[in-house]
């Protein structure tokens, strides 16, 4: 059967109006942006019989998702993405495969714990349906998954060890990637319903050690600290997915916006709010003519560099939070309005898929130096710009955007 894509007029009139040049605030329809967020949903669900069989990818001549299992480091997305979608519409068929999609990932938990993940693959599957429905299951197995993560901290160095296998493959003893920061909020959720109190400290240190070790000088971001395990000194700062060891790799300056930006939440520690401003402000101050960041910034093949849509929709997560924090005016004014301008410009026919395939976005860049993923549709694009949205769209509500 032919599935015939609709768009609703109200998207159609949204979509044109972003041909002109206009103010974000102007152009921006979140609602409109929101329902085809949800009916994309809709059409991958009756595409997507398997639960165990999770969404990660869709290259530029594919229309339909590539799927991995429960243990790839991206398998939470997708049911997190479908909580969203059933908190932004309510649809019971979307509840019901939320349900259905997450039930798997407790088989994550079931071997040894091999990566930093846990917060990407089990929070944002069981912590947003927990949010949601309050299911004690998803409480128990969220605590689980803490105590889990909490294994590969080392006090000697301060942080949790992101990669095990690279001590061998790389010659890194102990090594902590930038992407780690979005891991610790399921430290912090489990400090405060029931798990050890310990873990608050364990999160506490990793990003104050993190913030000493894998921010540069200039609030540019390496992707990976490597650290001596005998006293725990920092060795080095090395990229792995981003173009050389002291580029600029895109995505990373937004987990590190969007991290630090959770850990002052967490924490009210103003060191947190000011890094993530000054991640953010780097971020600003380096995206192109056209808003939307390249894979790396520094890349010399700029302008014919691949972009990285997934960087945009992370970084502009982070700044709607960012922007609620923030006491200065103008401050937040520039975080929110840095934030509406990147979803803007995702929400244009350059870079959603409309009916060129089943995911929300184009236009993303995963592992440019492994070769994968390059220029592809790829499901943590999909998650960070539908909770943008969903931020955004609160935001709006409670009267937060003046003029909006």
């Amino acid at each position: 059967m032919k599935i015939i894509y609709i768009i609703p007029i109200c998207l159609l009139v949204f979509l044109e109006s972003c041909s002109t040049k206009q103010p974000a605030e102007a152009t921006l329809d979140t609602d409109s942006m929101l329902n085809y967020c949800v009916e994309k949903v809709k059409m991958s669900i009756a595409d997507l019989p398997d639960a165990e069989n999770l969404p990660r990818n869709i290259y530029p001549d594919q229309k339909k998702w590539n799927k991995v299992g429960i243990h790839d480091w991206t398998s939470g997305f997708w049911p997190g993405l479908l909580w969203y979608a059933y908190e932004a519409s309510g649809d019971a068929t979307i509840l019901k495969n939320a349900e259905k999609y997450t039930a798997p990932l407790k088989g994550v938990l079931d071997v040894p714990v091999d990566n930093h993940d846990l917060g990407f693959m089990l929070f944002c599957s069981f912590g947003n349906g927990y949010r949601l429905e309050k299911d004690p299951a998803y409480h128990d197995l969220l605590l689980k998954a803490a105590d889990s993560l909490a294994t590969l901290y080392n006090p000697t160095v301060g942080t949790i060890l992101s990669w095990p296998a690279m001590r061998e493959k790389m010659n890194w003893p102990h090594n902590t990637i930038i992407d780690n920061m979005i891991n610790l909020e399921l430290l912090f959720w489990a400090s405060k319903n029931g798990g050890d109190p310990e873990l608050y400290n364990i999160a506490v240190n990793h990003a104050k050690r993190s913030m000493e070790t894998l921010i540069r000088s200039d609030y540019s971001t390496y992707h990976v600290a490597v650290f001596d395990t005998t006293d725990g000194h920092f060795i080095k700062g090395v990229t792995h997915q981003g173009y050389a060891n002291d580029s600029q790799w895109a995505r990373g300056q937004s987990w590190g916006i969007y991290g630090y930006t959770m850990c002052f939440k967490e924490t009210q520690d103003k060191t947190f709010l000011q890094t993530a401003q000054q991640l953010a402000d780097v971020f600003i101050n380096r995206l192109p003519a056209d808003g939307i960041p390249y894979w790396d910034f520094d890349d010399p093949e700029i302008p014919n560099a691949p972009k990285d849509a997934s960087a945009a929709a992370v970084a502009a997560s982070g700044m709607l939070e960012l922007s609620k924090f923030v006491e200065d005016k103008e401050l937040k004014t520039k975080y929110r309005n840095a934030a509406i301008d990147l979803m803007t410009k995702l929400s244009t026919p350059q870079y959603l898929s409309g009916d060129k395939n089943q995911a929300f976005l184009l236009h993303s860049t995963g592992h440019k130096p492994n070769g994968t993923e390059i220029d592809a549709s790829i499901i943590y694009a999909d998650y960070y710009y539908l909770e943008a949205l969903m931020r955004l769209k609160k935001m709006q509500d409670a009267g937060n955007l003046a003029g909006m």
